[in-house]
């Protein structure tokens, strides 16, 4: 039993994690494991991935979209201008922005399957295009590219409060897992999300709808980043119109952390959940430790580099076992 459960997609991912937060409470001290700061990488971790898992399903199917970074300013700065400059009721500013990602997520899907063009090519041209649009469109419409918005409270404590030093937002992250979970594990889709990462065509031809697919998971991806954006905008109350590129890269790197392979058909959502913790328990637990600030980055990408080598290993065993039992059946 055990030996089956190390050749899991999320088996590494979940050894990465006990590691590096073993590593920190050692190295950083009991202080790292203090609620407030388990608070601290968990609402970190909140924010990475809620967009982390939708964006890791589309690489599981062969695809990137590295345009969330202007689509989540996109889901705040709607958010501020309808609800904010423009004063109209906040449930108005949150519709559109979540509107606004589903547009962007529809647009990517339709050039992709209509163009042949990569993912990776086709959503950077709309990482650059919804940022020019936003800025532009920004500073016609309020004359700056900073907008402040107030949200009622009860807004503010569903979407963006701290409770004990826990962002609710936790929550819809936990939530936001589970309905994926559900999707990628207990329905048929998830069956074809893999299909569609080890072999488009041979999926296509074997009855799997993989045009309307790609574009429901751009979609997926899309909102969650207009949602997070959107929960950004209600928590700090200010809005500035650049898109937020290093949360590209990041989210790319708690995918992989999470066993996620860059080339598809390979991947958990609990691989993802545990790599996304693991990402934000490296660059939230440096801060605890005595090392010198200017090494930080070192620190940590050797970290996540051994998380990254130590996942590849259990990815090759679960691919062996995957390949031998093939090998009997024939």
């Amino acid at each position: 039993m055990f030996p089956g459960l190390l050749r899991r997609p999320e088996a590494g991912a979940l050894i990465g994690l006990l590691g590096v937060t073993a590593f920190f409470a050692i190295v950083g001290g009991i202080e790292f494991l203090y609620p407030s700061s388990i608070g601290s990488w968990l609402s970190r971790s909140a924010t990475l991935g809620i967009i982390a898992i939708p964006v890791g399903l589309l690489m599981i199917a062969g695809e990137l979209d590295i345009s969330v970074g202007a689509t989540i300013t996109a889901g705040a700065l709607i958010t501020a201008l309808v609800s904010g400059f423009y004063g109209m009721p906040m449930i108005v500013g949150m519709l559109a922005a979540l509107g606004f990602g589903v547009l962007v997520g529809l647009v990517n899907g339709w050039l992709v399957i209509k163009t042949g063009v990569p993912s990776f090519i086709v959503t950077l041209g709309t990482l650059f295009a919804v940022s020019g649009l936003l800025l532009g469109a920004t500073v016609v419409l309020t004359g700056t590219t900073s907008i402040a918005i107030k949200a009622p409270e009860i807004v503010k404590t569903i979407f963006g409060m701290y409770v004990g030093g826990f962002q609710v937002l936790i929550l819809w992250w936990l939530g936001i897992t589970a309905a994926f979970f559900f999707f990628m594990h207990l329905s048929p889709f998830g069956n074809w999300v893999f299909a569609m990462g080890g072999d488009k065509d041979s999926a296509r031809n074997a009855g799997i709808p993989t045009n309307r697919m790609t574009i429901l998971l751009f979609v997926f991806s899309s909102v969650c980043a207009s949602f997070v954006g959107m929960s950004q905008a209600i928590l700090f109350q200010s809005v500035q119109a650049t898109p937020q590129l290093t949360l590209i890269f990041n989210t790319i790197i708690a995918v992989v952390v999470g066993g996620v392979l860059l080339t598809g058909g390979f991947g958990s959502v609990l691989g993802i959940f545990f790599g996304t913790i693991t990402f934000a328990v490296v660059t939230q637990g440096i801060y605890y430790t005595e090392f010198d600030q200017t090494w930080s980055n070192l620190v940590i990408g050797v970290l996540l580099l051994g998380a990254v080598l130590m996942n590849n290993t259990f990815r090759k065993m679960a691919l062996s076992n995957t390949t031998k039992k093939k090998g009997v059946r024939a």
